[in-house]
């Protein structure tokens, strides 16, 4: 044995056995002529074993007399795999109902208070910065651009609450290039202090990471948007936290849309980043009549009983056929983005006005620590 190491062989067998079944992914080979001959032989043997699986699950429907289209299996991805949350909140939870009943923008969402909103910038702003906030004034009814100068956050905050100013937004950029969005709400609540309605407080405050901003003049075939009160579509917000979060956009809208101006305002959030768009839809009568796939198999039998019968049935049948009423047109709906685009994602959640010092935080997101896998989402 000199010279030699010892050989386990039931290792060696196990590794065969492994081999036969299934062929490991050649991307670990360095030589890339033997990489390109094994991934070709990889490729084709990973499709020979989802054609045997097919077969398989198509056999054992048809043994189950189960239809083979009805089983087939949907992709797996990230929002369908996503982690359980304890804190999904249901349809019917009394609870959640309760809470948003009583909440800081309960009077916004009950049409009971309009929000009127600041914006203003980081000091010392690049001149395309100016081209967004043009948009976001277009987009948010009631929103007003005040400098910044050289006045503090919170010197801002107390200028705006006395001026019965409901929110302030604060944006920040980096390479001429919006990047962040404060929103800070004003207004003076018992909700904010605790549910204690002598000692009322403002609050909350919220940081939004911004990217992907596309204005409106770069939004290719975008319309321009009316003076009208958007309508607004909040979606995809299903835990406590998203909730949370989705009412505090919901009261940068009036709620008492008007309806004739057709534009729409949607926050989706998916994978906890919010997608803002900003739309124009209306609805158009097709040329095409409007038939249900059951009243078309109806008429295909009915003339094939026809062809069959005599003379004086094709008759009757014809009768038939003009007493039937019209069949209504075929509506469409049609979309014109009209801008701004831009993603928002959530960074924290402060309690009260901004305050670097002493305030305290409802959430904050710890990359590290939170975001252990790509399927766990907070909102």
């Amino acid at each position: 044995l000199k010279g030699k190491k010892p050989v386990n062989k039931a290792t060696k067998v196990v590794e065969k056995k492994r081999a036969g079944s299934s062929m490991r992914n050649p991307g670990h080979i360095t030589n890339k002529i033997k990489r390109a001959e094994m991934y070709g032989k990889y490729l084709k043997k990973k499709k020979a074993q989802k054609r045997q699986s097919r077969i398989q699950r198509a056999k054992e429907a048809e043994e189950l007399g189960e239809d083979v289209e009805e089983r087939k299996q949907a992709p797996k991805t990230l929002d369908n795999t996503r982690e359980k949350e304890h804190t999904m909140v249901q349809m019917d939870d009394v609870e959640v109902m309760g809470d948003e009943e009583t909440d800081e923008f309960a009077d916004y969402f009950s049409d009971t208070v309009r929000p009127k909103i600041i914006v203003t910038t980081r000091p010392r702003p690049s001149a395309k910065l100016f081209y967004f906030i043009g948009d976001l004034m277009r987009f948010f009814p009631q929103l007003y651009y005040y400098p910044r100068k050289s006045f503090s956050v919170k010197d801002i905050c107390e200028f705006a609450g006395r001026r019965d100013f409901t929110h302030l937004m604060v944006l920040s950029e980096k390479n001429k290039v919006c990047n962040g969005m404060m929103i800070s709400h004003l207004r003076r609540t018992g909700a904010a202090a605790g549910g204690d309605e002598q000692v009322k407080c403002a609050g909350p405050t919220a940081f939004f990471k911004i990217s992907n901003v596309i204005t409106s003049s770069n939004v290719e075939g975008h319309g321009s948007a009316t003076s009208h009160v958007p309508e607004m579509v909040l979606n995809g917000f299903g835990t406590r936290l998203g909730h949370r979060v989705g009412r505090f956009l919901g009261s940068l809208f009036p709620h008492n849309a008007q309806f004739q101006g057709r534009q729409v305002a949607t926050f989706h959030n998916q994978r906890d980043y919010i997608f803002v768009r900003h739309h124009r839809y209306v609805f158009e009568e097709g040329k095409e009549d409007f038939k249900a796939p059951k009243e078309e198999k109806k008429e295909e039998e009915d003339e094939e009983e026809d062809s069959e019968n005599d003379d004086e049935e094709m008759e009757d049948g014809e009768e038939k056929k003009k007493s039937k009423k019209k069949v209504k047109k075929k509506t469409k709906a049609r979309l014109q983005e009209l801008g701004p685009r831009f993603t928002m994602k959530l960074r924290w959640i402060q309690e009260g006005t901004f305050d670097t010092q002493f305030g305290e935080y409802e959430w904050f997101h710890k990359r590290k620590e939170m975001d252990t896998t790509r399927r766990k989402f907070h909102l």
